[in-house]
């Protein structure tokens, strides 16, 4: 039987009478993804066919026949769409928040947490209105209850690379389909390459990113960064309205949410340094991979399960999301880059100049954050092209041609935040730079225009590898200095041992990328 956008309180007695699950003190969804607790992006493949011959096929798009797609995604549909008692869940919800670029988004799964997860993670939509529903959509099947060697194949069409999971997408039927991982994150991902793909063909630019802005839509702000930067921490300003927190598209009138709920990251969270998500936490909300005690209270430190907890829960959760334009704003008035340098060397914040600023979107440095993806266990320094490398569909430097063209038009700053490590030459401890630090940053960012500052560029600190024009003012010197300008905090040899390495590692980055002849318009 399918159920279509069943209330929350149908799926919460589904989840706790037939899925056996149960809830935290707070009434918030307590879910158990089992086998996989992140993405597992080498399962992710794309159908090859005209449509998609000429996007990045490589390492991030890996192909799949249409043949061997046909077989998988009829075993999925046979599954799901077929006459059975057992309930089957149709969640149905718009792409996007913009009206005019509204897309329509069908997802069918087995679990109740995957259900609660989309109805929370999609924009709602009126059911009732049949014609909806005769509309193109783009549509998920999520079979990931089922391994992926449990459908007959014959030998001859078989990928070898793939084992248990596949998580694939064919842009020319628009749907997608999931094996093998009940990980609910894989579904909002594969949204978003789908909206990487789309969006650019329409002329739009598809970001991962978080987004806030003050009332009547203006002053909006862009904030860039893989997962575990600070997108949603940041993002969630009780000063601002929140637009978005992971997936927004800039188009020709402005900046708009994909999602119509937020996905943050649990471990270590607290009521003191992130009052609105913690708060989110609530009946309607599903939390995932969390331990807890006899009494549902959630440890948040505690990640025997895994470090990448999360915790989904609609828009409308965050009060400081609540406007009369919900999930749009104007045009971005700033840019801000979010970078997680387990080194401990780029400065905490600095501005970029245009030419820089696309060199660093291009490069997406970073740490890949522990749990984020299956096997990364410990932060590890990585380069993430556009800051969302595991989603693009395109050249990277399409995304990127397209950026610099809006920044250019708009006359958008780009600032760099630093939300990684810093070494505290007094105590000689390196640790990751405290929150209070970083909000007093992005504090001075949406207080001053650039115009009203004094910058340093520390260029010659970085062996010439970037202009990182490093702002002086009395708004920032409440700040430590072993923060604002870490090449004075380390002896000198381990400096320059430290700034070698992250200058090889960008050459090593842009040697692999060069050899693309796409990559010579740079």
């Amino acid at each position: 039987m399918i159920v279509t956008n069943p209330s929350v309180s149908f799926i919460y007695q589904q989840a706790l009478d037939v899925d056996k699950l149960d809830i935290s003190k707070t009434q918030a969804l307590l879910a158990y993804s089992g086998k996989y607790t992140g993405r597992c992006p080498k399962s992710k493949r794309i159908v090859k066919s005209e449509l998609t011959e000429n996007i990045w096929w490589g390492d991030v798009n890996i192909p799949i026949k249409p043949e061997l797609y046909e077989k998988y995604i009829k075993y999925a549909e046979n599954k799901l769409l077929k006459p059975q008692e057992k309930i089957i869940y149709r969640i149905v919800g718009y792409a996007g928040w913009d009206k005019p670029y509204q897309q329509i988004v069908i997802v069918y799964c087995e679990e109740a947490y995957q259900a609660l997860f989309m109805k929370n993670m999609l924009v709602e939509i009126d059911v009732n209105d049949q014609e909806i529903l005769s509309l193109p959509s783009f549509t998920i099947y999520n079979v990931g209850k089922y391994k992926l060697n449990e459908v007959a194949v014959p030998d001859d069409m078989k990928d070898s690379s793939l084992d248990d999971t596949l998580v694939a997408l064919n842009m020319d039927d628009r749907n997608m389909i999931i094996y093998g991982t009940r990980y609910a994150g894989e579904m909002k991902k594969g949204l978003l390459t789908w909206m990487m793909y789309c969006s650019q063909i329409e002329g739009a630019l598809c970001l991962h990113s978080s987004a806030n802005k003050i009332s009547n839509n203006e002053d909006s702000s862009l904030f860039f960064g893989m997962s575990g930067t600070g997108k949603t921490t940041l993002s969630a300003d009780p000063n601002r309205i929140l637009i978005g927190d992971d997936e927004h598209v800039w188009t020709d009138t402005g900046v708009f949410n994909v999602e119509g709920g937020c996905y943050a990251k649990c471990i270590n969270l607290s009521s003191a340094n992130e009052p609105e998500i913690y708060n989110a936490i609530k009946y309607g909300s599903v939390l995932e991979n969390v331990v807890v005690d006899k009494e549902g209270i959630v440890d948040f430190k505690d990640d025997t399960i895994t470090q990448n907890t999360r915790c989904s829960y609609p828009l409308s959760f965050i009060p400081t999301s609540k406007c009369r334009d919900v999930g749009v704003g104007k045009h971005p008035e700033r840019i801000i880059f979010l970078t997680c340098d387990v080194l401990g060397v780029l400065p905490a914040i600095s501005r970029l100049s245009l030419d820089d600023a696309i060199k660093f979107f291009l490069s997406g440095y970073t740490s890949k954050m522990t749990g984020t993806e299956e096997g990364v266990t410990e932060p590890t320094l990585t380069f993430s092209a556009c800051f969302g490398e595991p989603f693009l569909v395109w050249h990277p430097i399409d995304y990127a041609d397209l950026l610099r063209k809006k920044i250019a038009k708009h006359n958008v700053p780009v600032w760099l935040i630093n939300t990684g490590w810093c070494h505290n030459n007094i105590s000689g401890v390196s640790k990751r730079i405290p929150l209070r630090y970083t909000r007093r940053m992005i504090d001075f960012i949406h207080k001053y225009h650039p115009a009203e500052i004094d910058f340093t560029n520390h260029q010659e600190d970085y062996l010439n590898e970037f202009n990182f024009y490093i702002p002086s003012h009395s708004y920032l010197s409440l700040i430590p200095e072993y923060i604002m300008y870490p090449y004075k905090t380390w002896e000198k040899t381990v400096w320059k041992e430290k700034i070698d390495l992250l200058s090889s590692k960008f050459a090593e980055n842009w040697s692999k990328k060069i050899k693309d002849p796409i990559f010579s318009k740079i």
